[in-house]
């Protein structure tokens, strides 16, 4: 029996969207303008600008260069420029950021780098946390 059937919340982000996510896979390279309906989860490196009707996940190792745009996003690996997260967004430990961060919803691993600007769309303000399970490192 599933852990979501036994009545244990899942716990990996992609284990809680219906339907299947775009991969983007460790040692794989997209450069260009990038749209996407549903989650994508990145692996690999992309240069261009994004936009994600749904979630983002950025794998440890992996590297965006461009601004996105997503409907929630947690990420582990490396982001070049602006990042504008509809929902909630969780930034990993060995998380990288050299850009602005927007986001209703913000909570920021300890040991994660963020080189600018933070804005909290929401309510509440900027989480901070200890983060206990291993980063995952494939999409």
């Amino acid at each position: 029996m599933s852990d979501a059937a036994a009545g244990h919340p899942r716990r990996r982000f992609f284990d809680q969207l219906p339907g299947t996510p775009t991969l983007i896979g460790a040692g794989s390279h997209f450069e260009g303008q990038l749209r996407v309906s549903g989650p994508l989860s990145v692996g690999g490196t992309i240069i261009g600008d994004g936009v994600i009707d749904g979630a983002l996940s950025i794998a440890t190792g992996a590297h965006w260069q461009g601004t996105i745009e997503a409907q929630s996003a947690v990420i582990a690996g490396r982001i070049t420029g602006d990042l504008k997260v509809e929902a909630k967004l969780e930034i990993g430990k060995t998380a990288v950021i050299h850009g602005r961060v927007w986001g209703r919803v913000i909570a920021i691993a300890d040991g994660a780098i963020v080189d600018g600007e933070i804005t909290v769309t929401g309510d509440q303000p900027v989480k901070r946390f200890a983060e206990k399970r291993a980063p995952r490192t494939d999409p």
